[in-house]
């Protein structure tokens, strides 16, 4: 059940920060109430999970998880770039956060 939270927490900060783009810097109510409500959902289960996952592998986790699919967004939805040095440094985000949950 802990990884299902985290999952949650991971799942819920995309969402807001997907709205965040959305709400134009918090001109559109809609999208700007969403996000808060996302961000807040986020740091519920996130704490949830932390009852049970160790904070430096569930919050790594929850990062490196957020900054990586939050660039596939921002590729694909809103068309932005992402340079090779910014491949290559997802794949350490990645490497960093499989070493720490494997050997943390």
């Amino acid at each position: 059940m802990p990884y299902v939270f985290l999952g949650a927490a991971i799942i819920s900060e995309l969402l807001g920060t997907t709205l965040l783009k959305y709400s134009n810097g918090f001109t559109l109510l809609l999208p700007s109430l969403g996000s808060v409500l996302a961000y807040a959902m986020s740091c519920f289960f996130l704490a949830k999970c932390l009852q049970n996952i160790n904070l430096s592998v569930a919050y790594a986790t929850w990062c490196a998880s957020g900054i990586v699919v939050t660039t596939l967004i921002s590729v694909i939805l809103f068309q932005e770039n992402i340079s090779i040095a910014g491949m290559i440094g997802l794949f350490f985000v990645i490497t960093g956060v499989a070493l720490l949950n494997f050997f943390g």
